[in-house]
């Protein structure tokens, strides 16, 4: 069985974050997702990954490499512009041959991983197994009807009237029958070749597309909120490890932190991630806090937040919370008269003011 790795979106959801990086690169606990991803079908006992890539290519490229970090090998599939889930696999069909292979959406993350789900096709042999949750919008999502034996009815992709509450997750598990499927599609209202249409395709075929409602957590992390609770979700299953300098600091629970950082007259309250080279002096970090690499927090509070790498966060008036911080960004309150705001923000930001 092969792995097929979708990473050709723009990221919209996420700027202005993604407008400099690719956003399945953003990291939850200091670890970026699509490496969760890559590790899932490593731990699945997957070895050969194809990664579908658009224009941030280069930047995904240059973070996974050839795969040998994580024990696979990898083949890049650029796509030329985003045009469906079903479009990545039209464009992947000689990578793929005629094995199986499992789908994953380069921004989502499972709790349970996918081996459970591999073995389950592997042991019941059906042409398709689609991973459903249950979630509270289902507008929002491709959405599957099951019939009265449980078997897929029906699939609709971000009903304006859902009919079911059953949103597909992103793993799909194919047989190579799904790519004549993916070939007599046509694009939808949208302009792209939808996974849900194949799949329904597939059932129209009298081919067996087989249900499996996921228990553990899912995460699609293509909106702040949801990059937010996942951080939260993962920093839950942290043990501490402190590697670097503490002095007059007090530790409570499960923290990380990383080798070269120095922490002088700080309170850390876990489960939080501090990357390495940081330095922190007088501030206050709370629970599900995620610092990367050499970022610098002075006189400051914050907590269930993500600051990525080479930030600063200094003499804040207030508790800095639920926030994304960008790579090499400045949040620091000035002692200049007068008192004025003063910003350079970037396209499609968003700041609260107390």
């Amino acid at each position: 069985m092969k792995g097929l790795i979708l990473s050709g979106g723009a990221g919209t959801r996420l700027r202005p974050i993604t407008h400099t990086a690719a956003k399945q690169l953003v990291p939850v606990a200091n670890k970026p997702v699509l490496f969760y991803g890559l590790e899932a079908m490593r731990a699945a006992g997957i070895t050969e990954v194809g990664i579908v890539v658009g224009d941030t290519h280069a930047e995904i490229e240059a973070a996974v490499g050839d795969g040998s970090a994580f024990d696979l090998t990898v083949t890049y599939l650029p796509q030329e512009a985003p045009l469906g889930l079903a479009h990545a696999v039209l464009i992947s069909e000689a990578f793929l041959g005629d094995e199986p292979f499992v789908m994953y959406l380069g921004d989502n993350l499972l709790k349970e991983g996918i081996a459970p789900f591999v073995r389950t096709f592997e042991t019941n042999d059906p042409d398709a197994l689609i991973l459903l949750q249950k979630v509270a919008d289902p507008q929002s999502y491709g959405i599957a009807e099951l019939d009265g034996d449980g078997c897929v009815a029906r699939l609709v992709e971000k009903p304006a009237e859902p009919r079911s509450d059953l949103a597909l997750v992103g793993v799909y598990l194919f047989t190579p029958a799904v790519f004549d499927s993916v070939k007599a599609i046509t694009p939808s209202a949208r302009g792209e070749l939808e996974i849900t249409d194949a799949i329904q395709h597939m059932v129209d075929r009298g081919l067996r597309v087989e249900p499996h409602v996921v228990t553990g957590w899912w995460k699609d992390t293509g909106k702040l909120e949801d990059m937010l609770e996942a951080n939260r979700l993962i920093l839950s299953t942290l043990s501490g490890d402190v590697k670097g300098t503490l002095s007059e600091t007090t530790i409570e629970g499960a923290v990380v932190v990383g080798e070269g950082s120095v922490l002088e007259r700080c309170t850390v309250r876990g489960p939080v991630v501090i990357g390495a080279g940081c330095r922190l002096t007088d501030a206050y970090v709370g629970p599900y806090t995620s610092i990367s690499d050499g970022v610098v927090v002075e006189r400051a509070e914050l907590e269930h937040s993500i600051i990525l790498e080479n930030s600063r966060v200094s003499h804040l008036g207030a508790r800095m919370t639920d926030s994304l911080v960008g790579r090499d960004v400045v949040i620091a309150r000035s002692e200049a008269k007068p008192v004025a705001y003063r910003f350079m923000v970037g396209d499609a930001s968003q700041i609260g003011i107390l």
